[in-house]
């Protein structure tokens, strides 16, 4: 056991060669103390010579206010803070709102002006201004609309619409068509054969007194466009179609029913816009039939219209819900032309081109 002496001497020496414990505890104090010295030399302790000069730590100690989350280097450990974090904000948040809600309750005036105040920016009421939009107080504007092409529906007469296709339409696009058909009232669906050009049905309706020639579009089988024709004198507007889904299709839809539905058109605001939601209503009969409880809207946002029909469901004297029925699809605005359909000749009142697009604020319904 040769290895187990030479440990003995060593302990020995360090005990002071067995002199007691007092007289090897102070050689131990006295290595201590050298080694604790040697420390002096390592910048900043404060208290104890050399902490000052560990990285981050600065002069000063570092306060919470400092600490991110982000400089945490292990991942599981800086989720679960983060998680801690975000549970605290909404729990802060909840008993806010409850003190608001308490406080509110007490004084109703305080909530009238929180409302009044706390109005969100959306891209609607933050959009680009334009000389376009027209005021609800425009006498102008009431005064040309009242001699437009539209007048005469405004006024009192009875649309009559006339529906069509593209020659040989595929099954998706003969099924939109039934859904428009069930959705505007006096309107005729008529298949298009291979011999007839557009402005050959745009003279067949003109000699028999229709008010509006749609045509429905298709590509690959599939409907993508939508041109309506204001007739006798135009204008004509061009759609791009998508995102349609069928009545059947939509989850716990409603049955519709002969009634004219009531008509809502919705931020319709420049003169284009007036112009397009003047030729929507053309569609439908000026005087709806409310005993139907049925609604079809049309709501522009950002340009692209959005089309919706509901039911309203009477569930007592204080409460109504929406049903839909169907269909549902978006129309964005492609051409809109003075006068009526001639792609070769006609004057264009408007044009979508890519480059118009510079913000998204900027709007032109």
């Amino acid at each position: 056991m040769g290895g187990m002496g030479g440990v003995q001497n060593m302990m020995q020496q360090m005990m002071g060669g067995g002199g007691g414990a007092g007289g090897g505890m102070g050689g131990l104090q006295d290595m201590m103390s050298q080694m604790m010295g040697g420390m002096g030399g390592m910048p900043g302790m404060g208290g104890m010579p050399g902490m000052g000069g560990m990285p981050g730590m600065g002069p000063a100690a570092q306060t919470m206010s400092d600490f991110s989350v982000s400089d945490i280097k292990n991942k599981a450990k800086r989720g679960q803070i983060f998680e801690k974090q975000r549970i605290a904000k909404g729990k802060a948040k909840r008993l806010r709102r409850q003190e608001i809600k308490k406080e509110e309750k007490d004084n109703p005036e305080l909530r009238e002006a929180r409302l009044r105040e706390n109005v969100p920016a959306t891209q609607e009421n933050t959009r680009e201004f334009d000389e376009a939009v027209v005021d609800e107080a425009d006498d102008e504007v009431a005064q040309d609309e009242g001699e437009d092409e539209f007048a005469a529906y405004f006024n009192g007469q009875a649309p009559k619409v006339l529906i069509t296709t593209t020659p040989n339409a595929g099954k998706h696009t003969i099924s939109f068509v039934k859904e428009l058909v069930s959705v505007v009232p006096n309107i005729e669906y008529v298949k298009r054969g291979k011999k007839f050009e557009l402005q050959q049905i745009i003279q067949f309706c003109k000699n028999r007194e229709y008010t509006d020639l749609v045509v429905v579009t298709e590509d690959h089988k599939e409907p993508t466009h939508l041109t309506l024709i204001h007739l006798p004198e135009g204008p004509t507007a061009h759609f791009r179609l998508t995102r349609i889904t069928g009545g059947k299709d939509i989850s716990g839809h409603g049955r519709a029913t002969s009634h004219f539905p009531e008509l809502i058109l919705n931020q319709f605001s420049t003169r284009l816009g007036h112009t397009v939601g003047r030729m929507f209503a053309a569609l439908f009969p000026q005087v709806p039939e409310f005993q139907g409880r049925q609604v079809a809207t049309f709501h522009n946002q950002r340009d692209f219209i959005f089309f919706r029909r509901h039911r309203y469901v009477f569930k007592n004297s204080k409460r109504v819900n929406l049903q839909e029925i169907g269909p549902r699809f978006t129309l964005k605005l492609r051409w809109l032309q003075k006068g009526l359909y001639d792609p070769q000749n006609g004057e264009y009142e408007w044009v979508y081109k890519a480059d118009l697009e510079t913000s998204r604020r900027r709007v032109f319904l």
